[in-house]
């Protein structure tokens, strides 16, 4: 398993992340000493605080140790794996369902840790492309597998709230890589299992 880099964000020295939120309330115009926001830039600070905790994760971490011997060889799916995160361009939220599968070479990994997988990169500053390969990639990682599909299904408020303003569109990303990749009948079962048409 390569040691899957963490950045650290680190705390400045000086005014906390709370005190610039409230600058930020006063240049939209607001009275961060109004009853309502007076303790919000805290709480704002706090929620930005677990909404990114997965660069405090790694997957070593996350693994650790669930990683068993078995002689199986056909398809493991975990899917509907709910998430959320922040898109980076706007720092609004995204969220949706991820699916992940893989062929097992000769170990498989506990299913709880590839939710766990999921929460620790999104976590973070996202790009749904980027999230769907990172968890594709930590899975080959972890158990060096045949082959690793990946899919998210995904909603960004970036285009619900702002901009285009559709609610409904939804954004779909995959990653497929070794037998996923190469066999089209390998991704179409897949596909076929989470309930997507081939």
């Amino acid at each position: 398993m390569k040691n899957d880099a963490v950045v650290k964000v680190l705390q400045p020295q000086g005014p906390s992340v709370a005190s610039h939120i409230r600058d930020v309330l006063r240049m939209l115009g607001e009275d961060p000493q109004r009853e309502g926001l007076r303790h919000t830039p805290e709480r704002w600070e706090k929620a930005m605080q677990f909404l990114t905790r997965g660069y405090e994760e790694s997957l070593e971490q996350i693994v650790n140790g669930a990683i068993f011997s078995v002689k199986c060889d056909e398809m493991v799916i975990v899917k509907d794996i709910e998430f959320f995160s922040m898109c980076e361009h706007h720092l609004l939220p995204f969220f949706g369902k991820i699916h992940v599968a893989y062929l097992p070479k000769d170990k498989v990994i506990g299913l709880s840790k590839i939710p766990r997988i999921v929460n620790m990169y999104a976590r973070r500053m996202q790009l749904q492309e980027r999230l769907t390969q990172q968890v594709a990639e930590a899975v080959e990682s972890a158990i060096s597998p045949r082959g690793v599909g990946v899919m998210a299904e995904a909603r960004h408020f970036c285009m619900m709230m702002r901009g285009v303003e559709k609610q409904h569109s939804g954004t779909i990303t995959s990653t497929m890589l070794g037998a996923f990749r190469a066999s089209k009948a390998t991704r179409d079962e897949f596909l076929a299992l989470v309930g997507r048409h081939v």
